[in-house]
C-alpha cells in the first residue's frame, strides 16, 4: 500500500441531473484526504489533451462532446477533484465501478447513478485516474500545483 494521488472528474452527465452531492457523499466513504477542487468549463483543448490517449478512434469526438458539455446542453460544468490517500486510485475506481454503467456493480457509483441513452451514449457519472503516472498526467491538466492544499 501506498499513497497516491487521484484525479476524480465529475462528468456533465452528472451535473445535469444533480448527482454531484451524492456522488461526493460516495466520495467521502472511501476516507480519502480531497486535497484539490474546481468547476471547469471544459474547452476543447482541455478534453483533446485529457483524452489524448484515444485520438483518431471511432469514439474520440463524442468523448470530446461529452466531456465539454455538448451532449448536454453546452455550458454543463465539469466538477475537478483530486483525492490524496493509500491506494488512492484502486479505492476510488472499485468505488466508480465498471465504465459501462449496465455491468457495473449496483452498490457503485456508476451502478448507482449512470445510464446509457437511448442514443447509445454511456453516461457513466465520472473519470478516474486508473494509474499512478495518468493520475500525474491528469492532475497536471487540470490544476496548478499551488491549487492543490498540503497540510
Amino acid at each position: 500500500m501506498s499513497a497516491q494521488q487521484s484525479l476524480v472528474l465529475i462528468k456533465p452527465d452528472a451535473m445535469n441531473r444533480s448527482l454531484m452531492g451524492p456522488v461526493l457523499t460516495k466520495l467521502d466513504e472511501i476516507r480519502l484526504t480531497l486535497v484539490a477542487a474546481k468547476l471547469v468549463l471544459v474547452s476543447e483543448k482541455l478534453a483533446n489533451d485529457h483524452y489524448s490517449d484515444h485520438v483518431g478512434k471511432a469514439f474520440f469526438p463524442q468523448l470530446v462532446d461529452y466531456i465539454t458539455g455538448k451532449l448536454h446542453g453546452g455550458k454543463m460544468p465539469v466538477l475537478a477533484l483530486v483525492y490524496e490517500g493509500e491506494d488512492a486510485i484502486q479505492k476510488i475506481r472499485a468505488l466508480g465501478g465498471n465504465t459501462n454503467p449496465e455491468k457495473a456493480e449496483t452498490h457503485t457509483i456508476r451502478g448507482m447513478f449512470g445510464r446509457i441513452t437511448t442514443a447509445g451514449v454511456f453516461e457513466n457519472v465520472l473519470h478516474a485516474s486508473a494509474t499512478p503516472e495518468e493520475a500525474q498526467k491528469e492532475i497536471s491538466l487540470w490544476f496548478k500545483p499551488e491549487e492543490l492544499v498540503r497540510r
